[in-house]
């Protein structure tokens, strides 16, 4: 309750313009961001630009979107962002705080109650994160009545806001999925995640009704293509399925294939065959063979054939021609070639690049970090600190990913990092492409401007 009265005063100020503004074939979006780390908020619906807007001097911001569909949006404020709901004649208003940005953020006004709701529901199961991985050495029947207790108790919330409201039928849709398959997602990892925490040598046998959910989902919702928690049910139940369809036909000791080309084979052929919705089809075949190159640290013709068997199945040319770029990445991070010619921008926002900043005679350590992952930012930077003092004839090199320039130079004064040592990576798809950023943990090691190591982990691999 707390969290919704947050923005009431805030609210009063605004809505009864916004109102009057607002017909029943437009919408209007809203609000004020305390401490913003960015003069900018960005909207998009699914993957494609909508509008953008700028703060003004009390760091308010609104839209005005005429004739638009109904559905899922997101709007972005660097390095963060947060899933909106829109139906026609909307006005709501959204106020939040980037120091927490998504505890803090409340909506107020029609059509707030949705998206109240929805992020609500993204709250409670971060918070039950904790809570789930506990679960995962339990026998299969005792975790899926854990399961699903924590998914009635959301369902009945859900049950309470509809009677209270007015959904449309796909708001209430969206709602739902939001339960949904976050709760699918845990009983697609349970056989994985329990082998692991318990020890066991092969997948524990699973009742015949443990994916009872299985029948009712819809494998081409255009609608939820590009919901976070659908998404990654998908990612989950394809790499569920081609595991143990490999285990049934390919294996003879009830073991799969270790072979990561041979695994990802499988999950193309089992997109091709059970997804018929266009642009979801593109961007799990885009997930696979994401997910097999940052992960391939060797060039070869097994490789190349991949990618024919992916291109040949995509029908979107932006997707075919960035895993190109990925390979042509892994081809020139191989030992003994020359770093990539990717620019930075230091401190005082001046362009450098890779090759300027591996030192003469030394090994250089290029490792990157992001504002996103707090915890692992200071992981990263006491980890690095203890790395210098064991070497000190190594040269360690930061590179800030997926964070706002004005914002990196805040945390570098508040971190008191040195400005000699640390970069700011402006184009992250660049860089990603370049350097095969497949994890936070990942680091190139280079002497002078030559390749030493392009797939190093910077906790295993000094």
């Amino acid at each position: 309750m707390v969290r919704f009265l947050l923005g009431l005063t805030f609210a009063s100020t605004l809505l009864s313009c916004s109102d009057s503004s607002v017909n029943n074939s437009s919408v209007f979006f809203g609000g004020e961001i305390v401490n913003p780390t960015s003069e900018y908020v960005v909207l998009y619906h699914n993957d494609s630009y909508v509008d953008s807007v700028k703060l003004d001097d009390k760091n308010r911001f609104s839209f005005l979107l005429e004739n638009i569909d109904e559905g899922l949006y997101h709007f972005d404020h660097a390095p963060e962002l947060q899933y909106i709901y829109f139906s026609k004649g909307d006005s709501i208003l959204a106020r939040l705080n980037t120091v927490e940005f998504d505890e803090s953020l409340v909506y107020s006004g029609r059509g707030s109650d949705i998206n109240n709701f929805l992020i609500e529901i993204f709250l409670e199961n971060e918070n039950e994160e904790a809570l789930i991985t506990s679960f995962y050495t339990l026998e299969p029947e005792t975790f899926s009545k854990k399961i699903d207790s924590l998914h009635t108790l959301k369902a009945k919330q859900l049950e309470e806001l509809a009677i209270g409201n007015q959904l449309s039928t796909r708001a209430l849709a969206m709602a739902e999925a939001s339960i949904d398959y976050n709760t699918y997602i845990t009983k697609e990892k349970y056989p994985f995640y329990h082998k692991k925490k318990t020890g066991e040598e092969i997948i524990h046998e699973l009742g015949d009704d443990f994916y009872g959910y299985r029948k009712n989902i819809d494998l081409n919702n255009k609608d939820l293509t590009y919901f976070r928690p659908y998404f990654d049910f998908m990612k989950w139940h394809f790499g569920n399925l081609s595991f143990m369809n490999c285990i049934d036909k390919c294996s003879t000791d009830k073991k799969p294939v270790s072979d990561r080309l041979h695994f990802n084979k499988h999950k193309l052929a089992l997109v091709d065959s059970l997804v018929e919705q266009a642009e979801l089809r593109d961007i799990l075949f885009r997930n696979v063979a994401m997910d097999y190159l940052l992960r391939e640290h060797n060039p070869s013709e097994e490789a190349s054939a991949f990618i024919d068997s992916f291109k040949s199945l995509s029908s979107n040319s932006e997707h075919q021609r960035e895993i190109d770029l990925l390979y042509t990445g892994i081809v020139n991070l191989q030992p003994n070639t020359t770093l990539p010619n990717i620019k930075l921008k230091d401190f005082e926002d001046n362009e450098v690049t890779l090759k300027d900043l591996a030192k003469n005679n030394k090994n250089t350590v290029f490792y990157f970090w992001t504002a996103e992952q707090k915890r692992h930012f200071q992981n990263v930077k006491e980890h690095i600190s203890s790395l210098e003092i064991k070497y000190p004839h190594y040269n360690f090199v930061g590179i800030n990913l997926r964070t706002n320039f004005t914002q990196w130079k805040q945390l570098m004064d508040e971190h008191k990092l040195d400005a000699d040592n640390q970069f700011y990576g402006e184009n992250f798809k660049e860089l990603q492409m370049a350097m095969i950023i497949d994890g936070l943990n990942k680091c190139v090691i280079a002497k002078d401007s030559i390749v030493v190591d392009g797939f190093a982990n910077l906790y295993t691999s000094l």
